[in-house]
């Protein structure tokens, strides 16, 4: 009798055992089939598209979000900056962006949905450094007639207030512009064109 309680005993250990290894070797099989569910890194490196509330933006600002890796610029130009744009096309070597990438809705004097608000991705043409904004239309030390825009710190390249290169630099092409589009007036979609759009 003492015996049956024994073993009894034994057995419900055994069992109890027996269950908490399997369910632990069930958890390890589990996680390769689970994690074969995730993206894979092409997937992810993709990128969702990104959304950003710009009503805080003013004239003369810039924001940089982060989109498949790459840092977008959304900047927002005063009428004066805006203004200074049709003087620019002579200094600039791409001024109707025919050899730079754009979307179509964005092929205009501005490269732009607003002419105000400019998004562009911020990776210089030349060898991928990030050009800094430098809205103040005023004198530069690489150039006493600046009329605001773009300037890459890595190998000198200058980039208009619309991501026009100018020139005779290294970079040869303008910065690009990703698609995108407004969810009302106040958010800017990163990675969408907008509906419609060809």
């Amino acid at each position: 009798m003492a015996n049956e309680e024994v073993n009894t005993g034994r057995r419900r250990f055994l069992t109890a055992t027996t269950a908490v290894v399997g369910a632990v070797g069930a958890g390890f099989a589990a996680v390769p089939f689970i994690k074969s569910w995730s993206p894979s890194a092409r997937a992810r490196f993709a990128g969702a598209p990104v959304s950003q509330d710009i009503s805080a933006l003013e004239e003369g600002q810039q924001l940089v979000l982060n989109w498949r890796g790459q840092p977008i610029y959304i900047a927002k130009r005063s009428k004066a900056m805006l203004a200074t744009l049709p003087e620019m096309d002579p200094l600039v070597a791409d001024p109707h962006s025919e050899a730079s990438s754009q979307p179509s809705y964005a092929k205009n004097e501005t490269r732009s949905i607003r002419p105000e608000i400019a998004v562009l991705v911020g990776v210089c043409t030349h060898l991928g450094c990030a050009p800094e904004f430098k809205p103040e239309i005023k004198p530069e030390p690489f150039d006493p007639n600046w009329k605001g825009g773009y300037f890459c710190p890595c190998h000198k390249s200058r980039y208009d207030l619309a991501g026009r290169v100018y020139k005779a630099q290294p970079a040869p092409l303008n910065l690009p512009v990703p698609p995108y589009h407004f969810e009302g007036d106040n958010v800017v979609v990163i990675g969408v064109d907008p509906k419609g759009a060809a």
